[in-house]
């Protein structure tokens, strides 16, 4: 049980840094809340290794945390809605044995800017918001592939370690 505690500790730890250091970097896509998703890496890995009750737990820790420390009630509602809807799916996919790390995280991606997008047609009452789903799924699906390719290469490298 330790160990669990202190792993989680780490999980939030790193997933806390990649949230700031993504922050930090000055990249625009062109479009407004469109990033790679940094901290997500950890939560694919937590989906992984410690299981899925951990990894909810992380991913709200993570997105409250760092939405009072980087961001803005907007952004925790937009974070948690995507977070949560991706992360069911994501234990979905993994749960099913039939996709691989890359395909769940790209589900994951893809997932998280449906999920705030969702949020986003609540919040200004209108389906106008629904262009965007073009870019968002493209942008989902090229972020989930990058996280997915970092995500199996650190799963790889903790194979070993157990948890």
């Amino acid at each position: 049980m330790k160990n669990r505690v202190a792993y989680f500790g780490v999980f939030t730890a790193l997933a806390l840094i990649f949230s700031y250091i993504e922050t930090l970097i000055p990249v625009n896509f062109g479009i407004y809340g469109v990033k790679l998703g940094l901290a997500n890496l950890i939560i694919v890995v937590a989906l992984y290794k410690i299981g899925i009750g951990e990894a909810f737990l992380l991913s709200v820790v993570r997105v409250v945390l760092s939405g009072f420390l980087f961001g803005n009630y907007f952004s925790i509602i937009y974070s948690l809605a995507g977070g949560m809807l991706s992360l069911a799916v994501m234990s979905l996919l993994k749960r099913s044995g039939g996709f691989s790390v890359m395909g769940v995280s790209i589900a994951g991606g893809v997932f998280h800017n449906i999920g705030q997008l969702i949020v986003a047609m609540l919040v200004v009452e209108t389906f106008s918001v629904i262009y965007y789903v073009p870019v968002l799924l493209t942008a989902g699906m090229l972020a989930g592939l990058v996280i997915g390719i970092a995500a199996n290469g650190m799963l790889r490298r903790l194979k070993g370690l157990k948890m």
